[in-house]
């Protein structure tokens, strides 16, 4: 049995993840802002979580339920309505507790509350890492790598056959021979390569409220890709009529006012991929999200070209997103259901009406393990 204190951490750790796993979907379709710490860890905002706990006092005397008096009327010392030092406060009185998670674990919560499968790759094993695995015990080393429980046995196994160990004075004085070390063998490890390919229509018709919906799902997306692969690369395409690859910062800000040519988008990932990821090699996830508004049904046929010529074929799945906007006519989901039907297995098409849909969708998106 471990140390009490461990156990209880433990515990805590299990009631944490049961609280997120329990609020997830609140989380995601409040637009809770999960803080990457850059260590493997991520913050989350949440309410306090009380347990249980003993209180010590005066158990003597009457008390609460003791005594005489009548229903109604009030307990000892209570202030009543109206009464009291001071005055009512305002604004929240709730606080909140942050708590970390290492990015495993929440991807973990993520996949067990959509029922997630592991994904498939599909790309050939490319990236290759080196790691150290200290599986033996060697003469020589740093101090730093010294194995003091080793080396104390090899001291008490010289001293018991020179006949210089006292039970009644067990002193054990290790010398230089005696001295262990963790000896280290380096593993080489080769691992599947991703890459997720964002585009985002940023004409007037896709408003804030449509980018923080792309920017929250965006998030948990990359959180399962990143815990089924060791590493991935994400690029951003934004685009209005023309289109053309950005930093993180300005694909989530950028708003334009023109028309919307989405085959521009598609060009820009078509070239991305040819120039820097061979469908051989990488595992290759383009994301599309849009109001659904094209500018001609001229565009929409050369979107329909390019997806089956260059896209698809290069890509693990195509995924089609449609964030609904008061402004947009939801066109280009019926476009691409009347080409590739709803339920296809080359792309995979989502509605995402307001934040209370975005955890539907990321289950729409990789439910299929691909």
């Amino acid at each position: 049995m471990g140390h009490p204190i461990k156990q209880d951490l433990a515990r805590f750790k299990k009631i944490v993840k049961g609280k997120v796993r329990d609020n997830l979907r609140k989380f995601i379709s409040g637009g809770t802002q999960v803080i990457p710490k850059g260590d493997g860890t991520v913050k989350i905002p949440m309410p306090s979580i009380n347990t249980p706990r003993f209180i010590f006092g005066d158990n003597q005397g009457d008390g609460t339920g003791q005594g005489q008096g009548e229903e109604g009327d009030p307990v000892d010392g209570e202030p009543q309505e109206g009464q009291g030092p001071g005055e009512a406060g305002e604004g929240e009185g709730e606080k909140e507790l942050e708590v970390e998670l290492t990015v495993e674990e929440l991807a973990t919560i993520l996949g067990e509350e959509l029922e997630l499968p592991n994904i498939e790759p599909k790309g050939h094993k490319t990236i290759q890492s080196e790691s150290d695995k200290y599986t033996s015990i060697g003469t020589q080393g740093p101090d730093s790598l010294k194995h003091f429980k080793r080396s104390y046995r090899e001291a008490l196994k010289r001293q018991v056959v020179m006949g210089t160990y006292d039970p009644k004075n067990p002193i054990i004085i290790p010398i230089k021979s005696d001295l262990r070390y963790r000896s280290a063998k380096s593993h080489v490890e080769y691992d599947n390569a991703a890459v997720v390919i964002y585009m985002m229509d940023v004409s007037g018709s896709m408003g804030d409220e449509q980018k923080e919906i792309v920017r929250s799902e965006s998030f948990w997306i990359n959180l399962w890709l990143k815990s089924q692969y060791k590493d991935i690369e994400v690029r951003y395409i934004i685009h209005d009529a023309t289109a053309k690859e950005v930093d993180e910062e300005t694909f989530f800000k950028t708003k334009e006012s023109g028309g919307t040519l989405i085959s521009s988008a598609y060009k820009v990932c078509r070239d991305i991929i040819k120039k820097d990821y061979d469908p051989n090699e990488w595992n290759i996830y383009p994301f599309q999200f849009s109001d659904g508004d094209n500018w001609s049904t001229d565009d929409t046929k050369d979107c329909m070209e390019i997806l089956k010529q260059d896209l698809l074929p290069a890509s693990n799945v195509f995924c089609y997103g449609q964030v609904d906007s008061r402004y947009g006519t939801g066109q280009f989901y019926k476009d691409l259901i009347d080409e590739f039907g709803e339920t296809g297995d080359e792309v995979i098409l989502s509605r995402i009406e307001n934040r209370d849909g975005i955890l539907d969708s990321i289950k729409d998106f990789l439910g299929k393990g691909k």
